[in-house]
């Protein structure tokens, strides 16, 4: 029985569907997992066009793989792709409870070393300390620079920004439960909400998850149904995707700024979210509370994990004055996994509970 189990192999499944076959990872405490095999072509001549098409036509394996029984409320994914732009190793299409990101900061930094030790890069000579991976983001192309050591990767990776910028600042907002309290928002790859916990009521560091999810939650919805959130280049980047609470130390100091992200539907990030430090950075430079190459430690107030990032040199998104921002963390590998889907299960594409 031990030497018949002791090789991994599936379990009678049907031929007619693909396993999915995943490695998985953590940034900071939030997973990612990216898919190896199984997933079927994903069509579209462009990088937004595949973001579409999986969006209409494969949407039944976001949720085999994020849901539960295979996944859970706060799984992220990445399915990769190729990409239209001669200069990137690899496009990413990102998956999570409610459906695709623009942006994901901590998946970034992941891929980056994913793409390394997989050879989806070539490898780097014996003597280089580091290797750089341009993954193109439904956002754009973001550069990776991978830490490493005898061609493999050592864990450390930062990137660089697409053009980051702040969309509106002290934004009136009627929240309800709240009353009305100023909002920024900013854009870091993907649009963010920004509102201090003091302004609801709380306390970044004490307060219960749950009371913070509830109060972002409100905060995302309100921004919603009160204010236009439009990209100067791309309707696929115009929407919010969430909001991240803060302890409101945004003037700059040595010591860690901590906030947590909710974002999608009631996902809770565990790390300081890689694209929602880009954007606060953005949003700090904009209001001359940062310099270029001034580096902030940015906390999550659920795990404790650290990401820094820095203002690197200004850039222009359409009319507004940005940002490319450079966003450091350590990637973890966690494991790889086979999955299988049975024809007669009623949960074959996965649930969550509310």
């Amino acid at each position: 029985m031990e030497r018949a189990l002791a090789v991994p192999r599936l379990p009678p499944h049907d031929p007619g569907i693909p396993a999915l076959s995943v490695v998985d990872m953590h940034t900071g405490g939030e997973p990612l997992r990216i898919v190896l095999a199984g997933c079927p072509e994903v069509a579209g001549p462009t990088l937004l066009a595949k973001r579409r098409y999986m969006r209409q036509h494969l949407d039944h394996l976001r949720r085999r793989l994020m849901f539960e029984p295979r996944g859970h409320r706060d799984m992220y994914g990445a399915v990769l792709v190729p990409s239209e732009l001669p200069e990137a190793h690899l496009g990413v299409l990102f998956l999570h409870n409610e459906g695709y990101s623009s942006m994901c900061g901590h998946a970034v930094l992941a891929l980056g070393r994913f793409a390394l030790d997989f050879g989806l890069v070539p490898a780097p000579p014996a003597d280089v300390r580091e290797a750089r991976v341009n993954i193109h983001c439904p956002c754009g192309l973001v550069a990776a620079f991978v830490e490493c050591e005898g061609g493999r990767s050592r864990g450390r990776v930062r990137f660089h920004s697409v053009p980051a910028f702040a969309l509106a600042t002290d934004l009136l907002v009627d929240v309800p439960g709240h009353g009305k309290m100023a909002v920024d928002i900013a854009y870091g790859g993907a649009f963010y909400a920004f509102v201090s916990a003091e302004r609801l009521g709380l306390d970044i560091c004490s307060a219960k998850t749950r009371d913070l999810v509830d109060a972002a939650s409100a905060v995302m919805e309100a921004v919603k149904a009160q204010f236009k959130i439009s990209h100067p280049e791309s309707e696929d980047l115009s929407f919010l995707y969430g909001t991240i609470v803060t302890d409101g130390k945004d003037t700059y100091s040595e010591e860690p700024t901590t906030n947590i992200c909710v974002f999608a539907d009631e996902q809770v990030d565990r790390s300081p979210t890689g694209s929602g430090v880009t954007a606060r950075i953005a949003l700090q430079y904009h209001k001359g509370l940062l310099e270029l190459n001034q580096t902030r430690d940015f906390k999550s107030s659920t795990t404790g994990s650290v990401f820094t990032g820095k203002a690197v040199r200004e850039a222009k998104c359409g009319d507004f004055k940005a940002v490319i921002v450079e966003v450091s963390g350590q990637a973890h590998y966690t494991g790889t996994a086979s999955f299988i889907v049975e024809d007669d299960d009623p949960l074959k594409d996965g649930f969550l509970l509310k």
